[in-house]
């Protein structure tokens, strides 16, 4: 049975997928059916967690919208998510930055990774 489910997720797999972290900010382009039209919108925000493993694989991004927090979660190999685009490193010391979401303004801020 898990070699059934395994072949599966394996199909199911982008081929080209952005190596990105926790801490980084991201630029998602994210596909959206209004009706019978397809749009791209982007998300941009900081990752705050990744989590899972193979095709379930998923990833958290966090922005301020007029003021407002808003996340959005997705799938990382879902036909949905057109790209990922990396826009700065972050310098972060743990795997869920779940502490940002108490924080407004520059206190949000994440320091950039200096290489």
């Amino acid at each position: 049975m898990n070699d059934i489910i395994r072949k599966i997720e394996a199909e199911q797999l982008k081929e080209n997928v952005p190596q990105f972290n926790v801490g980084d900010t991201v630029k998602v382009y994210g596909k959206i059916k209004e009706g019978n039209r397809e749009r791209i919108q982007v998300f941009e925000g900081t990752v705050l967690k990744k989590q899972g493993g193979s095709t379930r694989e998923t990833f958290t991004v966090r922005k301020f919208s007029n003021g407002v927090g808003v996340e959005k979660t997705w799938p990382l190999h879902s036909p949905n998510v057109e790209k990922v685009e990396v826009i700065r490193r972050g310098k972060v010391r743990r795997a869920k930055l779940n502490y940002l979401r108490n924080r407004v303004g520059k206190r949000a801020k994440v320091k950039e990774l200096v290489k």
